[in-house]
């Protein structure tokens, strides 16, 4: 009988049972958490850091379990020097301003087919304004579940795991960063249509940028920090 790291690495079962278990499980604590928090906005971002946090562990265990560690997704702790630092955060600025311009393309997209100017509803994050404690604490979230979580679990675990299943090759890879980009626009259905379009072409500039760099997780958490950062903190300041 193979052991359970042979499993994962070869079994298609298993490995469709993982991606199952890990948007599953994070699915199931948020729709159980909307139904006990109702409509208090704030504990319900409370529910879906949980819930990434949750994924994480999940992701982290199937690595464990396959003897592999997060370097399989191109994430590491080791310190290299001062070089690779200042090019990690340098690459991190191009994929920024990558993932921004398609961000603002899908709003110009769905501005066309719709007619009229469109942007996503941000309206769930209007407990930020004027709310310093409140800030802070989602400023550190955003760093620790959002950006740090989400490249995790959206770049580096699906994608590498829609690729294995597909037993790799460019059509396997494209497949995959499709994939990704639209079950990142999918969690986004909080912010509207629009919203969903905008993280969809957002996932997707940043799927890309994932593979162009090398697969380096580390420049697209930076990256995504900058842009959460960016559409929060006018909500912070906004009037009213």
């Amino acid at each position: 009988m193979k052991g359970i790291d042979q499993l994962l690495r070869t079994n298609r079962t298993a490995k469709i049972a993982e991606i199952v278990l890990v948007f599953g499980v994070g699915g199931l604590i948020i729709w159980i958490g909307s139904l006990l928090v109702g409509e208090n906005v704030l504990a319900f971002q409370g529910v879906i850091s949980i819930a990434n946090i949750v994924a994480l562990l999940l992701v982290w265990a199937g690595l464990r379990l396959r003897g592999q560690s997060c370097e399989h997704f191109g994430f590491t702790l080791q310190f290299k020097g001062w070089g690779p630092i200042w090019k990690t955060f340098l690459k991190s600025l191009v994929v920024f301003l990558a993932a921004t311009f398609a961000f603002v393309m899908g709003a110009i997209v769905m501005g066309a087919i719709l007619g009229r100017p469109e942007q996503a509803d941000l309206s769930v994050y209007e407990f930020l304004k004027g709310n310093l404690p409140v800030f802070v604490v989602s400023m550190v979230s955003i760093y620790l579940t959002a950006s740090f979580g989400v490249e995790v679990i959206y770049r580096g675990f699906l994608i590498h795991r829609i690729e294995e299943l597909g037993g790799g090759g460019k059509g396997t890879l494209y497949f995959a960063v499709i994939l990704s980009s639209l079950v990142f626009g999918l969690i986004h259905s909080g912010w509207g249509l629009t919203g969903m379009v905008q993280t969809t072409f957002g996932g997707l500039a940043l799927a890309i940028c994932y593979l162009a760099f090398g697969r380096r997780l580390w420049i697209n958490i930076l990256a995504h920090g900058y842009m959460d950062t960016l559409l929060i903190v006018p909500l912070y300041f906004a009037e009213g």
